[in-house]
């Protein structure tokens, strides 16, 4: 796969993943509404940092098993496939949520470094992020990929984050944008739920 078709595939697929409500999307949103737009911004550095770790361990690690094992790697396309629509039906089943299941206690405002350091390790220890990124390069890689073209997708990958979580931190700091978010999340919930099912069955039927 060539550079460029390889980013889209990447950009459209983590923008999906990134949209959608997690440990991320619940810390940002929790720090903006509390402690300001700066507060979320740091947060949204500390989670793309935090990417760095899957990436590597990912993107090096499944290079390898495309080079030795090319039914190691159908296996693990049909294990990221399933798990990939799982996430998409917990998303089609998103309901609308009542006003005391969203208000959120106060949360206990950090220096800018530990701020950062809240992100990275919400992002880190995210037990579900192995196998979303498994799941995400077993799509573009290939046995005879050249390493800086690696790089680039973990670095593309990291700004798409950051400027997703940017987004969502800037439209948070309005309340009214906000107050909107909240009335209709769970239909955005279900609209990316199901492209993430057909994501998910591409990944599945895609052989090479």
């Amino acid at each position: 796969m060539d550079l460029w078709h390889g980013l889209v595939l990447i950009t459209s697929i983590h923008l999906l993943a990134a949209a959608s409500p997690g440990p991320d999307f619940i810390l940002v949103s929790q720090q903006t509404i509390s402690n300001g737009k700066k507060a979320g911004l740091l947060c949204s550095v500390g989670i793309a940092l935090g990417l760095s770790i899957h990436i590597l361990y990912s993107a090096f690690g499944l290079a390898a098993i495309i080079a030795n094992s090319a039914n190691l790697l159908w296996v693990i396309k049909v294990l990221g496939g399933s798990y990939l629509i799982y996430l998409g039906w917990q998303g089609l089943k998103a309901k609308a949520s009542s006003s005391e299941e969203s208000a959120k206690p106060p949360a206990v405002k950090h220096s800018a470094k530990k701020m950062i350091g809240l992100g990275f390790l919400c992002n880190a220890l995210n037990p579900k992020a192995p196998i979303y990124f498994v799941s995400l390069f077993t799509l573009v890689l290939s046995a005879d990929m050249p390493m800086y073209q690696i790089a680039i997708y973990g670095t593309w990958i990291m700004v798409l984050q950051f400027a997703w979580f940017a987004l969502v931190v800037t439209l948070l700091s309005r309340p009214r944008i906000n107050q909107k978010f909240k009335q209709c999340g769970h239909w955005i919930d279900r609209v990316l739920g199901g492209a993430m099912i057909a994501l998910g069955v591409k990944l599945m039927i895609t052989r090479s």
